[in-house]
């Protein structure tokens, strides 16, 4: 693939790299920034690799307003990399940790498609032991995304039935583990080329095309509806979902719900609704030590087998990066896509 950013100073190879995006829709130009010191409650991580997720390119072309990510900017939000100092507090991690996180590239945060950051420690975890740097910078963002709507939000358990709208992508695969580690019985809606991948991560497919709502709570539920439904798609599918859910105890979210929606299905069979925004410790600065707690809950059951990510095939250097963002931004990914810094 060809070189897609500006060189800033070709000489200095050899120093410190970040990616700036200056405009929207514009190239990547690689700087040399000084490296940063981590200050109290942070560490210095020398990053490994950055996790490319659909909000990074839509930041790119500016339509992620609500990422809050003013330009210029470094983008990138999830990371894994080494720490290589730590600041004043920090007593969860050492210099030689290797760790990852969604930490940056929202919110006027530096962002990940840098060589070295500084970053609160909060918002990190130890990378699972059983990963290499590239599959545990595909994690951060739809690991914790899933968590939170089916752990935090709907306290998912065994016996449940659980729905997930959209289970091979990013965050619906995360969610069909995640659900099914916890002991639910999982069913997800896909294309019908999706159907493999559904399976293989153990839930029931669904062919969304070609099986009507009422069809498939006949056949799944004796038209009772899912405990739980997860739309990770948006728009008209999670005015599926009030239509999926149990009546009195189904519990619908949605990781996309921006929309203007009719509760009235919702009401009529008296369920509730939660939103996910897994921004909002970025955003706010409140609640990031959760984060990091998500994600060393994550790195269990990763290590334990029972969690693992689907990455796509293909593979991007620094220098490719906005090649990465381009295959995100078309939907021509098949997994989650990552940018590596460190030459494997």
């Amino acid at each position: 693939m060809a070189s897609t950013f500006i060189l800033e100073t070709p000489a200095m190879t050899l120093a410190d790299r970040a990616l700036l995006l200056e405009t929207v829709d514009g190239p990547f130009r690689l700087i040399h920034p000084r490296r940063p010191q981590p200050a109290p409650g942070q560490v210095l991580v020398r990053i490994h690799a950055s996790g490319v997720n659909p909000l990074d390119t839509k930041i790119r072309a500016g339509k992620g307003a609500h990422a809050r990510q003013p330009l210029p900017a470094v983008l990138g939000m999830d990371l894994a990399g080494v720490v290589e100092a730590v600041g004043e507090g920090v007593s969860a991690f050492r210099p030689g940790d290797a760790v990852y996180g969604m930490a940056g590239g929202i919110g006027g945060n530096p962002g990940t498609l840098a060589d070295y950051q500084a970053l609160d420690a909060d918002l990190l975890a130890k990378k699972p032991a059983n990963l290499d740097m590239r599959q545990a910078a595909a994690l951060p963002l739809v690991a914790i995304t899933a968590w939170e709507g089916l752990v935090d939000r709907t306290r998912v358990a065994a016996g449940q039935r659980v729905l997930v709208h959209g289970g091979a992508g990013g965050v619906g695969h995360m969610a069909v583990q995640i659900a099914r580690a916890f002991g639910a019985e999982v069913y997800a809606t896909g294309s019908a080329r999706d159907k493999a991948v559904i399976e293989g991560f153990g839930a029931t497919a669904i062919d969304y095309r070609g099986t009507p709502v009422e069809d498939y709570l006949a056949r799944h539920t004796d038209g009772e509806g899912f405990d739980i439904v997860y739309d990770t798609v948006g728009g008209a599918v999670l005015d599926a979902s009030f239509q999926a859910v149990r009546h009195y105890t189904g519990h619908a979210l949605s990781a996309l719900g921006w929309g203007q929606h009719a509760l009235a299905p919702l009401s009529f069979r008296g369920a509730s609704y939660s939103g996910v925004f897994t921004l909002l410790p970025l955003l706010t600065g409140k609640g990031r030590k959760h984060h990091g707690e998500i994600l060393a809950a994550v790195a269990r059951l990763v290590e334990d087998g029972r969690l693992k990510v689907r990455l796509d095939p293909n593979r991007f250097s620094l220098e490719q990066a906005l090649d990465a963002h381009r295959l995100v931004a078309a939907g021509g990914a098949r997994g989650k896509v990552v940018v590596e810094l460190v030459e494997r």
